[in-house]
């Protein structure tokens, strides 16, 4: 058996994705009665895709409006895509929740709503609470994501500033029937912290909101403070009646995306060792664990041998404290790269199935031996990279960027580290 490294781990992402598009996953679950009048709304990088797969097969009357990230739009006939900022909302994300939440309002309990939601949704559905500014709430979006707060801390603090997330356009659209289809991208696949979850119930409240934001030292306006000690600042709690007509359904999750490349690699004759779709941490600390498991394959063949392909799924968080690009895969990658010390038969793979690698314009990268080669060449110190939180430049020299453009959807970030026995592959 000849394996070529980069083309199999090339196909593993590719597989993973299409296991996680609307167009592959969302019919299945839609009810078998199509053919009533429906209102659509929807938030994240997926939510035209999921339109556009909505009404492709709803035999009804559609009518609504969703918003993706910018570049992430899809052709709908029925339904409006409105494209706006992600990670940090802008005025256009904040215009379009606003006009979402007026669509639902006022409904009656004949009317049906579908929502679509995915990640992303968060950013996307930009509305402010009551005293709290759009500038307000960029700021200390900006400072979480530079914090190394996890998604559900990041959403919690989201929740409990908006007019719309945490069960409030649920609340908007009672007692209208809300049937929501979700793509997951967060540990865990809770309903809750999907897109800050609009139309489910929240258990956190507005105390943790605040601790939070203290345990990252994250500055906020008095506005701010003021309002997450007020009581109407709380989300939409579990046994509200305002959700008693409210429905919940998950459509892809990360895992089903590592099973189906778990499945392409058996078939290819390469053992999947999956270690989590949920995984969280430093990205660099992520990828050390990553590395001294690949090693022990690679050295000790334990806990199996060559050649085999460790997969794994979830969020991690990078502490930002350099001033250099790159998202979480690369630094991932790239504390890779540093670990396994140019081992020769140690291939891998780091990629947002969503094809952004945080606000870069590439999923991901690869890294291969050759990576090192060019690296030393270039005499480019992989360290100094890591320290300034640099990686997309290093892989940029090395021509190791995995570009893919949007993929439109998103089941979180995808890695794949391929460990060979010696002599049964092919440099690409």
């Amino acid at each position: 058996m000849t394996i070529q490294p980069q083309a199999f781990l090339s196909e593993l992402f590719d597989t993973a994705v299409a296991a996680a598009h609307p167009r592959q996953v969302l019919a299945d679950y839609l009810p078998e009665d199509r053919s009533g009048r429906a209102v659509v709304i929807g938030a994240g990088k997926a939510a035209a895709s999921m339109a556009a797969a909505l009404e492709q097969a709803w035999q009804g009357p559609l009518s609504g409006l969703v918003v993706t990230r910018y570049g992430h739009g899809a052709e709908c006939q029925h339904i409006e895509v409105v494209e706006a900022a992600h990670p940090v909302p802008d005025d256009a994300g904040e215009a379009v929740a606003k006009r979402i939440l007026e669509l639902v309002s006022n409904l009656s309990a004949e009317d049906q709503v579908i929502c679509l939601i995915s990640g992303g949704g968060s950013s996307l559905l930009a509305l402010p609470a009551q005293g709290i500014t759009l500038k307000d709430k960029q700021a200390i979006n900006k400072a979480l994501l530079k914090s190394g707060a996890s998604i559900d801390e990041m959403n919690c603090v989201r929740k409990h500033l908006s007019a719309i997330k945490g069960g409030r356009l649920a609340k908007a659209a009672y007692p209208a029937r809300v049937h929501t289809f979700a793509i997951s991208d967060v540990p865990g696949d809770e309903a809750t912290v999907i897109a800050s979850g609009p139309t489910v119930a929240d258990p956190t409240t507005s105390a943790q909101a605040l601790l939070i934001l203290n345990k990252y030292e994250i500055d906020i306006p008095d506005t701010v403070q003021q309002w997450l000690l007020d009581p109407a600042s709380e989300t939409v709690k579990p046994g509200d009646p305002v959700l008693d007509n409210c429905h919940f359904t998950m459509i892809a999750t990360p895992q089903q995306s590592l099973d189906a490349a778990a499945e392409i690699a058996t078939k290819r004759g390469i053992t999947p060792l999956v270690l989590g779709d949920g995984i969280e941490g430093e990205s660099r600390e992520v990828a050390k664990v990553h590395a001294a498991i690949a090693r022990q394959i690679a050295e000790r063949h334990q806990p199996l041998p060559a050649p085999c392909v460790i997969l794994s799924g979830g969020e991690t968080t990078v502490t930002v404290k350099g001033k250099g690009r790159g998202g979480r895969n690369a630094e991932f990658l790239l504390s890779l790269a540093i670990s396994l010390q140019q081992h020769p038969r140690i291939f891998a793979l780091a990629a947002d199935t969503d094809g952004i690698d945080g606000s870069e314009d590439n999923a991901g990268c690869l890294l291969t031996p050759q990576t090192y080669t060019r690296a030393h060449s270039l005499a480019l110190n992989a360290s100094d990279y890591l320290d300034n939180n640099d990686g997309y430049s290093f892989f940029e020299a090395t021509d190791d960027l995995l570009m893919t453009g949007p993929t439109r959807t998103n089941v979180n970030d995808f890695r794949a580290i391929l460990i060979l026995p010696e002599g049964n592959y092919e440099s690409e």
